[in-house]
């Protein structure tokens, strides 16, 4: 394809043009002076940026809580449990569902499945927390699970965390159809695409999807324009994990690996005492440290880049310990090329900020954490007190010492919205751990390429980089976007130069 983008706004500059070959940026200059092309789209001053890069997506659950039964805005216990049965009323099958928090509830406690059972009967139903790391579960999918009660996690009221919840979760989303799952990862696409999203990092694995909906989801992106899905799976390689990373083309063995799980749940590992509202725990790793050695140590020598999902500062030291054994073992230049990644970072020691720049590793972050959960008064301070709390996050000091940064949603965990992400990044709830908003913008655009070792040497609007582009219905340079936080719509998104 040959294609011309004129009268753009590029960056701070008005009266660009963008000339695309075969997928590639062949030319950035005056529109004046553009090139013929076999197809001209008129921008009409409209800005023109990089599409920007979701980093951490699960396409199928975002999906179902897209088109089903979404809950992050129920305010209430009440409120909830009405929108349960209003759903259950038009919906035949299992009952699925996600996005409660009880943090801010009135009666401030969370489901049961006495609650769900009131209103469904003897009907499966699985809703999961907004973290999606715990669930509330009726007792008829209960009764479908051999072997639940003898597990990790599992409560007799119903809410069920760690091994317990993922044994529910399978049964849960195993009950939903082809046509269903299509469906649902269509309707995650579409969204990216309306969004400006050029690309997802689809983070898969065995505790939180399967092998086949990964490989639906890759062969859907691929079937029509629309933004691409580089594909993570979240399983040791002692357990196979690299042999599904080769058989299906993946970006790296990693993302939802999951050391530990999260500060909402009580199960983010810390390293820094128990939580404050549950002093009897201070969380759960998952994983004997010989095993995450095992697995970086084989992901790299076959040049792959393992990641992990580590929130707690336990277990964000557990994972970097690794990753700095295999470095002393078969050399730092072998890890620093395979970019190791950590999802979610949420609390990390000073220390641990030093070790991650050193091995050359990505921290994989979701600034709307912050936006939803941080401050003085929020979650992060209901479960680990004000002076942890406000520690949360530390994009700035992240990005200060030289760590790379990918931002992304962890959607439907938080919805999908780059802009918000990237305003969230310098908004921070923090004073003084907010990043710089050129810099917030890059690590939502380039710093997704850069994560899945697929950037342009010379950045995402240099001559010879893929054409992945956004152009916004707004005649404000970014500069101007950045400092009054807008959020213009996207106009037209182009993947590898073709109008999506």
């Amino acid at each position: 394809m040959n294609l011309l983008i004129t009268d753009v706004t590029v960056g701070d500059r008005p009266g660009r043009a963008v000339h695309v070959v075969d997928g590639r940026i062949a030319w950035l200059g005056d529109a004046a002076e553009g090139p013929s092309a076999d197809r001209t789209i008129a921008g009409e001053g409209a800005l023109l940026t990089p599409a920007f890069v979701d980093a951490h997506v699960h396409a199928t659950s975002t999906g179902l809580a897209l088109t089903g039964l979404d809950l992050h805005s129920s305010s209430s216990l009440a409120e909830t449990v009405a929108l349960v049965a209003r759903f259950a009323q038009r919906s035949p099958g299992p009952v699925l569902g996600t996005g409660w928090d009880e943090t801010a509830w009135p009666e401030r406690r969370g489901l049961t499945r006495a609650d769900l059972d009131a209103v469904l009967g003897y009907r499966p139903a699985y809703l999961a927390r907004v973290d999606v790391h715990s669930a509330t579960v009726s007792t008829a999918l209960l009764d479908s699970i051999p072997g639940v009660a003898d597990l990790a996690g599992f409560s007799p009221d119903g809410r069920l965390r760690l091994d317990a919840h993922h044994a529910a979760r399978q049964a849960a989303f195993g009950a939903v159809s082809p046509e269903q799952r299509r469906a649902a990862q269509q309707a995650t696409l579409d969204a990216a695409t309306a969004l400006g999203i050029g690309s997802i990092h689809e983070m898969a694995g065995p505790e939180v999807s399967s092998a086949d909906d990964l490989a639906g989801l890759l062969a859907l992106a691929g079937e029509r324009p629309g933004p691409l899905v580089l594909g993570y799976w979240g399983e040791l390689a002692e357990r196979g994990g690299l042999d599904v990373v080769r058989e299906l083309g993946l970006a790296g063995a990693g993302g939802d690996l999951f050391c530990d799980g999260a500060l909402g749940s009580h199960t983010a590992a810390l390293g820094s005492g128990p939580y404050v509202d549950r002093p009897d725990t201070a969380g759960t790793l998952r994983f004997a440290t010989g095993q995450l050695v095992h697995h970086v140590r084989t992901c790299t020598m076959a040049g792959v880049q393992a990641g992990f999902h580590a929130i707690g500062n336990a277990a964000v030291a557990q994972a970097i310990y690794a990753v700095e054994a295999v470095a002393a073992e078969l050399g730092r230049p072998a890890v620093r090329a395979c970019r190791h990644r950590l999802e979610h970072v949420e609390l990390i020691d000073s220390v641990d900020v030093d070790r991650m720049r050193d091995l050359g590793m990505v921290a994989s972050v979701q600034p709307a954490f912050d936006a939803a959960w941080g401050g003085t008064a929020g979650m992060y301070a209901d479960r680990l007190g004000v002076e942890r709390a406000l520690a949360a996050n530390p994009f700035a000091d992240l990005a200060d010492v030289g760590v790379a940064l990918a931002l992304g949603s962890d959607a439907p965990v938080t919805p999908l919205d780059p802009w918000g992400g990237v305003h969230a990044a310098v908004d921070h709830r923090t004073p003084g751990s907010g990043l710089r908003p050129f810099d917030a913008f890059d690590a939502a655009t380039h710093g997704g390429w850069y994560a899945a070792r697929a950037e342009h040497p010379e950045g995402p609007l240099a001559v010879g980089a893929e054409a992945h582009l956004a152009l916004w219905a707004t005649d404000q340079t970014l500069s101007a976007v950045l400092a009054g936080r807008g959020r213009p719509s996207c106009r037209q998104l182009f993947v590898h130069g073709r109008p999506c």
